[in-house]
Parts: C-alpha cells; sequence; structure tokens
C-alpha cells in the first residue's frame, strides 16, 4: 500500500504544473479558478487538467512572451502566445456559438470618434479603455482607425482553433497598416510603430507581429504573458 500511495503522489507531483506557470495564471485572472495539484478548479466545480491535448493550458501559459523593445522579427517557428486552450477560454468568456460572449460586451471610446465592443470579462473593456487614452493623439489615429473588429464568432483561418475574436478579447487596428503572414507569404514585415505596440503591452495584450505567423494588425488579452492581472486597468 505504501508503494502504491508513493507512486501516486509521484504521478501527481509530475502532473503538476512549475510553480511560475500557476503564480503567472493565478494572477492574470484572479478569483477565476483556484490550483488542485494537476488541475484548474471553477467556482462551479469544473476541472480542466493543465497538460491535457496538444494545446495544453500549460502551453498557454508558459510561452516566452518578448515585450518591450525591439520589435525585432521573430525566430522561425517562434509564436509566443498563439497557442491557446479553446476549453479554458470558452470557459473563461463563453461560446460564442451559443450566444454565450455577447451579453458580456461593452462598449468603449475609440480614437477616431467612434467606439468599440470589447468583453467586459477580466476588466478587458478598461484595458482597452486605458489604450484608448494613451494613444487618443493625431500622430496614432491613422493606425486605429478605421479598425478592422473586435468581435466576431470565428475560427482562425490556418488552424481552424477559434479565434480570441471569438471572445471578444482581441481587437485588430487599421487593416491598412497591418500586415498578415497569409496574405504576403513573405518574411517578416512590419508598419505598426513600436510606441502603439508598448501601449497595448502595458495593458495586458499581446501583439501578432512577435510570431513568425505575423499578423501585426492584432491585439490580444493574455495578461499571463505578460506578468500583469486584470485588476491592473485604470
Amino acid at each position: 500500500m505504501r508503494v502504491l500511495a508513493l507512486a501516486a503522489a509521484l504521478l501527481t507531483a509530475a502532473a503538476a504544473p512549475p510553480p511560475s506557470a500557476i503564480q503567472a495564471l493565478l494572477a492574470a485572472y484572479p478569483g477565476q479558478f483556484v490550483v488542485d495539484g494537476p488541475e484548474l478548479v471553477w467556482p462551479d466545480g469544473t476541472r480542466m487538467a493543465w497538460s491535457t491535448g496538444e494545446r495544453s493550458i500549460l502551453e498557454q501559459v508558459s510561452a516566452s512572451y518578448p515585450r518591450g523593445m525591439p520589435l525585432d522579427p521573430p525566430s522561425e517557428g517562434a509564436d509566443p502566445g498563439r497557442a491557446r486552450n479553446p476549453a479554458l477560454l470558452a470557459k473563461m468568456y463563453g461560446d460564442c456559438r451559443r450566444g454565450e460572449v455577447v451579453p458580456h460586451l461593452v462598449s468603449i471610446p475609440w480614437p477616431g470618434g467612434r467606439s468599440v465592443r470589447i468583453t467586459g470579462v477580466n476588466h478587458i473593456d478598461r484595458h482597452l479603455a486605458a489604450v484608448a487614452r494613451e494613444l487618443d493623439a493625431p500622430e496614432w489615429r491613422r493606425f486605429l482607425w478605421p479598425m478592422a473588429g473586435t468581435y466576431v464568432c470565428r475560427a482562425v483561418a490556418d488552424t481552424g482553433e477559434p479565434s480570441m475574436h471569438a471572445y471578444g478579447a482581441a481587437i485588430d487596428i487599421n487593416l491598412g497598416s497591418g500586415d498578415y503572414w497569409l496574405w504576403r507569404r513573405a518574411p517578416w514585415r512590419n508598419r505598426v510603430p513600436a510606441e502603439i505596440v508598448a501601449a497595448f503591452e502595458r495593458h495586458g495584450f499581446i501583439w501578432g507581429g512577435r510570431w513568425s505567423h505575423y499578423d501585426t494588425m492584432h491585439f490580444e488579452y493574455r495578461p499571463e504573458l505578460l506578468g500583469q492581472g486584470s485588476e491592473d486597468a485604470d
């Protein structure tokens, strides 16, 4: 019996995520869940294993995202933050196919005199509003408006996985300022100023321009990769 108990304890320890990953996830999304060994436990009792599936929760939270300057081309195959766990995100934000995301959408002012809709879950509306205040200046507006979209219930073109737009947790800025790897099928290119990228990253949004499968108009709320939490909004 002691041997079996020891074996079970060793398996549990091996399956548990590293402390840094636990801290990053709990700090990023306070109050959403607790950690119980190899699982996340939600308030309704739902349990999710950290390491199940190709795009596991552990993979989502453990990516090394190179925030800040300079805006260098990513190395071949590096897509920090592009891997996402659909079960975790659907539980957090809702499943758009079931109409669960729209009730949480909030309109906020956006540079250019218009408004955009983004989810209020995890105070993302507040974080994006803080970005908008920082960038509401003539030199930045042409990059931000007309913007290419926030919420839309769709999948990522090349993976078939739900887009972060499907959760209301992403924004694409001006299409005319962006570059996308599937359009060009060419080496990385960027026309988005570093000041815009820095403003988004300060408020918990990662940038698709840091991916080898680049999407330079795209920003999504992923504070677990930036050492930030949902209570940090202004």
